[in-house]
């Protein structure tokens, strides 16, 4: 604190004081925002570093150009972050002096910072897995009960990652401790640093501001996700050009969907519509219906799926998969509509794919929609759906409910947590054999989704097991052959029951993992899953088919292989019906992905960006969207159709047939 003074004498002195002491205060804010943009950069450099496998084309020109682009959204983040801090620290006030409130500031701005570095460096392993930044879907999980250890155990696995962290916030403490604000030596006005503080703290607001919305330009809308696209010629390299606090910030009060204008309502219905009329003559078929999503099961890890891979000798990691497809149909160009499990179930059960944001956790999830319990349950199917997880857990035991599922089966109901594998739930082989319990109480017909965990980081297996399953060439791979087993003891013990040859089968996956094969490092190998169709009784449900297929074809293909008749709403089709146009169709990193035959286009800001022939190209290098017009234009109008008729239908609670 400083008593005012007589300032009429040695006027020039003083007035230079005041200069200086601002100057001085805004180069030390400027130096410890400069430190973090530095920081950020750093990171940046190592998200591209652990993570080269999938920007395999990123050259030097191009990387400097994204570390370049990414400045921009470092330094919103690091705004919006720091805000309350700058505040604070130009106050125009001179007991901002005293040391318990530099303590104060000193402590806010470390930690906070902190925390942003530490979420930005988790996301530098954790991208391996969801392909994307972590946005605010993140504290949908906030709530669970295991998610403390859930977090000590990445902690622990990647003791790497927490080891670099660690460097990087020492780093950045060590080297903020040595920008000292340093106080001012001779006395100054109360007024006069008043009036000096007050200009300068309106003037860094107004910049502060304009570093939050990433532009000079008024007439500008706010950076976004989005945005990152200019700086990439991927959708997957904006994961590189943004961080991840940005990320969270942008996504944590998302905006509604807009109603698309691209065609007029028929010219849309002659191009595209959800809804499905079945008008089968045939007796409906009662069979019990088991829809098993098996943990990140990605299309790589089967080597019967993969004949072309090491001269045909590729055996994969799913044996008994492998010989479960000998008996089925099954499609080896099948996809997954995104990359996260609550993207996953909409899509199964519901037949409605991601757009934007994953329906679970969007304003939207409280809509009217038709599912296949709800569906069958008019056929008198009774409904059930497991996953061995804590219940709660990813918002599932609630979308089951809305998606009228009578019941549901979690850690609570299974009831013994010495099976519990320390991390995710109960172990796959135990809730596998308690499904498959519970099935021998169910009256028939029943409907019914097994949903597996232990295929998930942190890639335990029951120790009991421990040298049983080879390790394969990444971390996931020794777990996929543990579930692969439990599947195979689930079968095994189905087999004994009466309700086992009067059942239909469908197993596949939640979404794709890490992946190891080079075929799969591009924007269509990261969603490619298995979609298998297994009836004991019906000797012609068999198969290799090269259908393009996807998971929000499940219900539509299932309702019809069992005669169902009525109408209803699905963004798939009827797979085993070969006149269909089938595609599939996913969203990540603000574009959207309509894969059709063996193109696959990419549109995003309301216009198609790329065209890849993924078959003769699977690692999408050549662009022949100039080349291919005639197929550029018919997927275009596909997507464009598909995009205005969900957004509309979200928008105005339209998801089922009136």
């Amino acid at each position: 604190m400083y008593p005012d003074i007589d300032i009429s004498s040695e006027q020039r002195i003083n007035n230079m004081n005041k200069i200086n002491i601002h100057i001085h205060e805004l180069f030390v804010l400027l130096k410890r925002l400069l430190l973090l943009i530095v920081l950020f950069s750093i990171m940046r450099i190592f998200f591209y570093i652990f993570n080269t496998e999938h920007f395999i084309e990123i050259n030097f020109p191009r990387f400097l150009r994204i570390m370049t682009g990414g400045v921009k959204f470092d330094i919103s983040a690091i705004m919006f972050i720091n805000a309350l801090y700058i505040l604070l620290y130009l106050l125009p006030f001179s007991f901002k002096y005293n040391k318990k409130y530099q303590l104060i500031l000193k402590y806010l701005f470390l930690i906070s910072n902190s925390i942003a570095v530490a979420i930005n460096t988790a996301d530098i392993f954790y991208f391996d897995y969801i392909l994307k930044r972590t946005t605010a879907d993140v504290f949908m999980f906030a709530g669970e009960g295991n998610i403390l250890k859930l977090f000590s155990l990445f902690i622990i696995d990647f003791w790497y990652g927490t080891l670099l962290g660690i460097i990087l916030i020492t780093s950045f403490i060590l080297i903020h401790n040595r920008i000292k604000l340093k106080k001012p030596e001779k006395k100054i006005s109360r007024l006069s640093y008043s009036i000096f503080g007050t200009v300068i703290l309106v003037t860094a607001g107004y910049f502060s501001v304009i570093g939050m919305r990433g532009s000079f330009v008024n007439a500008t809308f706010p950076i976004t996700v989005g945005d990152a696209g200019k700086y990439t010629n991927k959708p997957i390299e904006m994961a590189i050009v943004l961080n991840t606090p940005f990320s969270i910030i942008k996504t944590i009060e998302r905006k509604p969907l807009l109603e698309k204008k691209y065609f007029k309502p028929d010219e849309l219905r002659k191009i595209y519509s959800p809804v499905k009329v079945i008008n089968n003559e045939k007796e409906f078929r009662k069979l019990n219906l088991v829809i098993i999503i098996m943990e990140s099961f990605s299309r790589e890890y089967t080597g019967s799926l993969n004949p072309d891979i090491q001269n045909g000798k590729y055996k994969g990691y799913t044996p008994f998969l492998d010989s479960i497809i000998r008996k089925s149909k099954v499609f080896t160009r099948a996809f997954a509509n995104g990359r996260q499990s609550i993207e996953a179930l909409p899509a199964i059960v519901a037949s409605i794919p991601t757009v934007e944001q994953a329906y679970v956790s969007s304003a939207y999830a409280s809509n009217n929609i038709n599912t296949i319990a709800d569906l069958l349950s008019k056929e008198g199917y009774n409904s059930s759906f497991f996953h061995g997880a804590p219940n709660g857990a990813m918002g599932l035991e609630a979308f089951m409910k809305i998606a009228g599922y009578d019941n549901f089966y979690g850690m609570s109901e299974y009831n013994n947590n010495d099976d519990f594998n320390g991390s995710w739930g109960i172990w796959d082989e135990e809730f596998f054999q308690f499904f498959a319990g519970k099935l021998n109480t169910f009256k028939q017909p029943f409907n019914t989704t097994f949903f597996s965990l232990s295929s998930h980081h942190p890639f335990k297996i029951p120790e009991r097991y421990e040298g049983k399953f080879q390790k394969g060439e990444i971390e996931i791979h020794r777990s996929v052959r543990y579930a692969d087993y439990s599947l195979q003891k689930f079968f095994e013990t189905a087999k004994k029951s009466d309700w086992y040859k009067n059942t239909l089968f469908v197993i596949t996956a939640d979404h794709a993992s890490q992946s190891y094969l080079k075929k799969y490092h591009s924007s269509v190998g990261n969603y490619a899953i298995p979609i298998i169709y297994f009836c004991p009784s019906d000797s012609a449900l068999t198969g290799i088919d090269s259908t393009v297929t996807q998971q929000a074809d499940i219900m539509p293909t299932v309702l019809n292989y069992l005669n169902y008749k009525g109408k209803f709403v699905s963004y798939g089709n009827d797979t085993f019906n070969n006149q269909k146009d089938n595609f599939a169709f996913n969203y990540l990193n603000n574009t959207f992905q309509l894969i059709s035959g063996n193109y696959v286009l990419q549109f995003s800001n309301d216009k198609s960006i790329a065209l890849y022939n993924y078959e003769k190209d699977y690692s999408l290098t050549e662009n022949v969207l100039s080349k291919k017009p005639n197929i550029a234009d018919k997927l275009e109008k596909k997507i464009k159709a598909l995009i205005q008729d969900y957004n509309y239908r979200m928008i105005h609670n339209k998801l089922t047939v009136e």
